[in-house]
């Protein structure tokens, strides 16, 4: 159906004539709502693997938790995968709806998920074939390699699950619908606050019982997200192979260099469990709870490339440049606060977490070395995925990857091995802390200057409509 001036409208009443809602209103209201739902959605979806290492740490095994903390560190890398292909997803679709074209964001839409579920069915079935070889170019060895691999077994099946669920959640929040995108990310961690205890603990199964714990939480997260973005609020149209053809390198253009972004994270994460494997299990097995609480306590930080990639995006489509600019600001403001509140309470929380994932001393001081000072460093993160969204939503994504290579493969390996030669293991996690300051502060400073270059191509916001464009 189409609306005044040409302009394409949703049919069957499931989409409002406002579809291009981050166009309007408070930027810095739209940075703090998108980010802190999308901050708690993720939380709840990495909360499943921080429980199910919760309760494996009760049964009193450190060996287990640092054979579950090689498998997630190798898993965290399938996951960022599916996390780049979201950021494709958002990007298209919410470009789409800002030029005010609906049904082209329902086959954006529709296409995503397929390319996103069939990249993850591959590469998932890879890694499960070549986990044990993968495990060992880790470091892990021994019991600890079994354990691991028996974990991965379990629980890798259902990374093609995880892709539908964030992708669901992707196309949710592209249209603004930030609380049914939160939902769909927090049902994961909700399930597993019922199913970790009875199959590690009450049903005795151990490892075996945090894999399919894990795999439960995924298939309700899919099946929700689905259900919502497919037949709830009629986001997808049916796929076609035309469809698929037309916009994969689109989709590829955005997806190929967000996805070499994301995955630099978990090599460095990679990087840092190769380097604490030199100073022995206990480290690791530390590591191993900082590397599930950053995802976790920093979930607002993390969350933001996907959060405000829809507010970028629909600006930037409908011409509104100054608001891209303002959003920009208004998210670097967001990552200090957010920063400084977290880190207060993980100081003071310090020695709980030590206790409650009955940590040895070598595991506590790398738990520590993180609380009071690296988790400090996460505003440059921040500012680093701040950056990375306007990177991949204006149009130079290769500027994302080349910003979290420079800190994950570059700096982190040369920081790891030789503060880890200088001060142990404390040292390896001050690596990561360092690398942060120096990334984030180059790619805050290359992001500022993209935004400040923009051109308005419109008069006005209008509150009622859509904007008229007009050429720069």
């Amino acid at each position: 159906m189409r609306g005044p001036a040409g302009q394409p409208q949703a049919d069957g009443g499931r989409m409002t004539d406002n579809i291009a809602k981050f166009t309007q209103g408070s930027t810095m209201r739209h940075v703090v709502v998108m980010t802190l739902t999308g901050s708690l959605g993720l939380s709840f979806m990495f909360l499943v693997d921080f429980l199910a290492l919760w309760w494996v740490s009760q049964l009193g095994d450190e060996t287990l938790i640092s054979a579950i903390g090689f498998a997630g560190t190798i898993q965290f890398f399938v996951v960022s995968i599916a996390i780049g292909m979201m950021i494709a997803a958002v990007a298209l679709v919410s470009r789409a709806l800002g030029q005010r074209d609906a049904d082209r964001a329902r086959r954006l839409a529709s296409a995503s998920l397929i390319y996103s579920v069939a990249a993850q069915l591959v590469i998932a079935a890879l890694v499960w074939v070549f986990r044990h070889e993968i495990l060992a170019m880790s470091g892990a060895s021994g019991e600890v390699a079994e354990i691991g691999a028996k974990f991965l077994a379990i629980s890798l099946p259902s990374l093609p699950m995880i892709a539908l669920g964030m992708g669901a959640s992707a196309i949710l929040r592209a249209h603004g619908d930030a609380w049914r995108s939160m939902l769909v990310t927090t049902s994961g961690g909700l399930v597993a606050l019922v199913v970790d205890p009875l199959l590690i603990v009450w049903a005795d199964m151990g490892v075996e019982g945090a894999g399919l714990a894990i795999v439960i939480s995924r298939a309700v997260m899919a099946a929700i997200g689905f259900y919502w973005v497919a037949m709830a609020r009629g986001m997808l149209s049916r796929p076609t192979g035309a469809d698929l053809k037309l916009y994969a390198l689109p989709f590829l253009g955005i997806a190929l260099p967000a996805v070499a972004t994301q995955v630099s994270t978990p090599f460095g994460n990679w990087v840092l469990v190769r380097a604490m494997a030199e100073h022995g299990d206990s480290a690791v097995a530390g590591l191993g709870v900082v590397a599930r609480l950053q995802i976790l306590a920093f979930g607002g930080i993390f969350a933001l490339s996907g959060a405000i990639g829809g507010i970028i995006g629909q600006n930037h489509g409908a011409g509104l440049n100054d608001r891209v600019r303002q959003a920009y600001t208004d998210a670097l403001k967001f990552c200090a606060v957010y920063t400084a509140v977290v880190w207060g309470i993980m100081v003071l929380a310090s020695d709980w977490i030590s206790a409650g994932f009955n940590l040895t001393p070598d595991g506590a001081e790398v738990v520590h070395a993180f609380t009071y000072v690296v988790a400090g460093s996460f505003v440059f993160t921040g500012a680093l995925f701040v950056s990375n969204a306007a990177f991949n939503n204006l149009g130079r994504p290769l500027w994302a990857t080349a910003s979290n290579w420079f800190r994950d493969g570059i700096l982190m390996a040369p920081f790891a091995f030789v503060l880890g030669m200088w001060a142990g293991a404390e040292g390896v996690v001050w690596a990561q802390g360092l690398a942060n300051v120096v990334a984030g502060t180059i790619a805050a400073l290359a992001g500022w200057r993209l935004v400040s270059r923009l051109r308005n191509r419109t008069t006005t916001a209008t509150t009622t409509g859509p904007a008229t464009a007009k050429p720069a």
